[in-house]
């Protein structure tokens, strides 16, 4: 079978995952759930997908393809590579093969009743996705039997092959009234979606035909453009309107060897399942999209040939351990595909962290960089940076005192240390008040000048950068929060080597939207359970610190509740560049700087407590 290419090369990007080369690494939720478990933030690997005692059970209402590609058939595939269990229910029978569909044949609504029925009696779904249907009566049947299921409505209205028709006037207006309204997702093509909207070839673009089918009373709308070539780009697009995060998410075209067919068939129906699958182990729908995304994507790119036409993809669940195929994600307000932005994306997918030992942190003199799995391919050259060749592991320190920054600095302990200061604080009773934010910042820079440790501000970048400041952190939500010609501002002065930047991430999307930005670092966290910070986040844990430091192409912060040496020894062991210290900071410079900072010496008492 030819390798698949992409419109650059795959091959300079990194090497393709096989089962065999990979640490056995999969993300989890970040967010609670009730189908999501505990996980032990010690934890360095999770029990693979597959190999759940007692996987999640999705339904999928579809139809049968009698040459093997689309269908239930392709979600089948892509459930196994997700690990769940997939009940098929058969709502519609079809002739057809890798040219076409000769013929669509609905079940009877009493035969799709038994199925569900059946069903519901033995082996309730958390999550029901919807295929070919075929006829009105079967929407009745299917939401009659429904109960309180998650809902993933693949709107299959034809066939990419062509032949046989799939959906009349009355299955139109059961989606529009009584699917969409009902569907936690809907996942359909350009074309699709067109239809279900009544409106004309091009006559809207992408992100307003999501808006009008969320007013449909869709809860989220993806519109997947992988097969949509008017865009023109070397992107393949999807776009995601959702509560939670809208935005494009890319990965690289995939396209054809010269000669040979691109094997497509079944791809929007491995990206539903692959989503509704995903919902099932508890993810939210920004990051279930995310790993669908991932799926098809490489199931795509290695698909095989079955007949005369287009094949079916080979969905596999070495996926999620192949950084390729971690995309990008833009932000609500980036609409229009600008020039600019296809290039911030394309450079963001093209880099790679360059492979070296990981050697213990030592204090704030050394420049080694940080180990990664070889499958993550080639260097990052300096030209094409965001400045993360020049970011140092070691400690990382955050304080919210511009006063303690002189003796954090003169510590040796820290490469890194952060200013964050998140509101005006006010003195106590018989203190006197604190200095103004802006000599806060100027204080901060003065203590560290001709210092070999970087200072980051946090969240406060127009004082910090007219102060002087050259490195800062933001947040996600701060960042989203900033207009296009200041995020586009910053990431310029991060190109042209003048600014140094830092982005938080805490689930799969803020990952993916941190890439889009091609930053000096990406944060993790909180990795263990944290009271320092208000937030609804589950602790990642070393396991998902792990995926993180494989799949960003970033350096990896690990932050959160880290409080011993034994959490820092532990989350450089899982990749990450720098490990940052909170409450920790201050009692970490009891420690003498010359010594392995997870080992204390000989004779000199160790004032970190056992972290259990």
């Amino acid at each position: 079978m030819p390798m698949r290419r992409a419109v650059f090369d795959i091959n300079d990007m990194t090497a393709r995952a096989t089962p065999t080369d990979l640490p056995r690494l999969w993300p989890h939720p970040s967010l609670p759930s009730p189908w999501a478990g505990t996980v032990d933030p010690w934890q360095e690997s999770l029990t693979p997908w597959a190999g759940a005692a007692t996987p999640a059970v999705v339904w999928s209402v579809a139809g049968t393809d009698s040459g093997g590609g689309a269908g239930l058939a392709a979600d089948t595939r892509a459930a196994s590579a997700m690990g769940v269990h997939l009940c098929t229910v058969v709502a519609a029978i079809t002739a057809q093969n890798s040219m076409g569909v000769q013929a669509v044949h609905p079940v009877a609504a009493a035969a799709l009743r038994a199925q569900l029925q059946a069903l519901r009696a033995d082996l309730p779904a958390r999550v029901i996705k919807t295929g070919l249907l075929a006829s009105a009566a079967a929407v009745d049947v299917l939401l009659a039997q429904r109960e309180d299921a998650c809902l993933v409505v693949d709107p299959v209205l034809g066939a990419s092959a062509g032949g046989a028709a799939f959906c009349d006037d009355a299955l139109l207006a059961a989606y529009r009234h009584q699917l969409l309204p009902q569907a936690a997702l809907v996942t359909p093509n350009r074309r699709e979606a067109e239809r279900l909207l009544g409106v004309a070839a091009g006559q809207c673009g992408v992100p307003e035909l999501a808006r009008r089918l969320r007013q449909l009373g869709a809860q989220a709308v993806c519109i997947t453009g992988g097969d949509d070539t008017s865009q023109g780009t070397a992107l393949a697009l999807d776009w995601l309107d959702s509560p939670m995060a809208s935005g494009w998410i890319a990965l690289p075209r995939l396209t054809a060897e010269p000669g040979q067919a691109l094997h497509h068939h079944g791809s929007g129906c491995t990206f539903a399942t692959a989503a509704a699958a995903a919902l099932a182990r508890g993810f939210p729908v920004p990051d279930a999209v995310i790993l669908a995304k991932m799926l098809a994507w490489t199931a795509l790119r290695d698909g095989h040939a079955a007949g005369a036409g287009a094949g079916p993809l080979r969905p596999s669940p070495a996926f999620i351990n192949d950084p390729a195929a971690l995309p990008v994600m833009g932000q609500a307000d980036e609409e229009v595909l600008s020039d600019l932005l296809m290039q911030r994306w394309t450079q963001a997918l093209q880099q790679r962290l360059e492979p070296a030992q990981h050697k213990p942190l030592q204090p704030s003199t050394q420049t080694q960089t940080p180990w990664h799995p070889p499958s993550q391919g080639p260097s990052i050259a300096p030209s094409q940076r965001g400045s993360s060749a020049d970011f140092r592991p070691g400690l990382y320190a955050i304080t919210d005192q511009s006063a303690r920054i002189p003796a954090l600095a003169a510590s040796g302990h820290f490469a890194h240390i952060q200013l964050r200061i998140k509101q005006a604080a006010k003195p106590a009773q018989g203190d006197s008040a604190p200095l103004p934010l802006r000599d806060s910042i100027r204080a901060a820079l003065g203590a560290v000048e001709g210092l070999d440790t970087t200072l980051w501000i946090n969240d406060h970048w127009r004082l910090a950068l007219e102060e002087g400041a050259r490195a800062l952190h933001l947040g996600q939500e701060d960042w989203t929060t900033l207009t296009l010609p200041e995020r586009h501002d910053l990431w310029t002065r991060c190109q042209a080597g003048m600014l140094k930047l830092g982005l938080s991430s805490h689930s799969l999307w803020e990952l993916c939207r941190a890439r889009a930005v091609s930053p000096t670092y990406i944060a993790c966290g909180p990795v263990w359970p944290t009271t320092t910070k208000d937030m609804p986040w589950l602790p990642q844990g070393l396991a998902q610190l792990r995926w993180w430091a494989r799949m960003a192409g970033r350096p990896v912060v690990a932050i959160g509740g880290i409080l011993a040496p034994s959490q820092v020894e532990a989350a450089q062991r899982a990749g990450a560049s720098a490990v940052c210290l909170v409450r920790a900071a201050e009692r970490w410079m009891a420690r003498p700087a010359a010594t392995d900072p997870v080992a204390s010496p000989a004779g000199v008492p160790d004032p970190w407590p056992t972290y259990e």
